[in-house]
């Protein structure tokens, strides 16, 4: 399993007229997570791009538990508890404290920049190996 965490300050913009985080906010949080595991395993997104190969989102959604707040600082749990093959899904955490905000989970394929569908590069299936870690016990969460 691959765990990262980033972290985020709500700003004011992301609230609605209810002082809430406007949902799809979340969207673009999973996404910073995201960047965040690709940097951090040693394969920045921008290198992906200089390749000429993208990850575009195939499916993405998110669940609302409790509201986030203007000047909240959050924790973006990101997990990949599966190593991918053609698509690669992650599944993610919002929490402030220890409460539980939101949760939600993207799913993702290699394309080239016309749009055909691909496999993963060996080189980006390798770093991943490098970076998994046997999966902890739900209780450790």
């Amino acid at each position: 399993m691959i765990h990262t965490i980033s972290q985020i300050r709500v700003r004011y913009a992301e609230t609605d007229r209810m002082d809430v985080v406007y949902h799809s906010n979340y969207l673009v949080w999973f996404e910073t997570a995201r960047i965040l595991m690709l940097d951090e395993i040693g394969i920045p997104y921008l290198e992906i791009e200089a390749r000429g190969l993208r990850l575009p989102v195939l499916t993405a959604t998110a669940e609302y538990k409790r509201p986030a707040r203007f000047d909240d600082r959050l924790e973006i749990h990101l997990f990949m508890r599966e190593k991918p093959r053609a698509r690669f899904r992650f599944e993610y955490e919002v929490r402030h404290g220890d409460t539980l905000l939101a949760t939600g989970s993207t799913s993702h394929g290699f394309m080239d920049k016309h749009g055909k569908g691909l496999r993963p590069p060996e080189e980006f299936l390798a770093k991943i190996d490098a970076a998994w870690k046997p999966q902890a016990a739900a209780t450790e969460l």
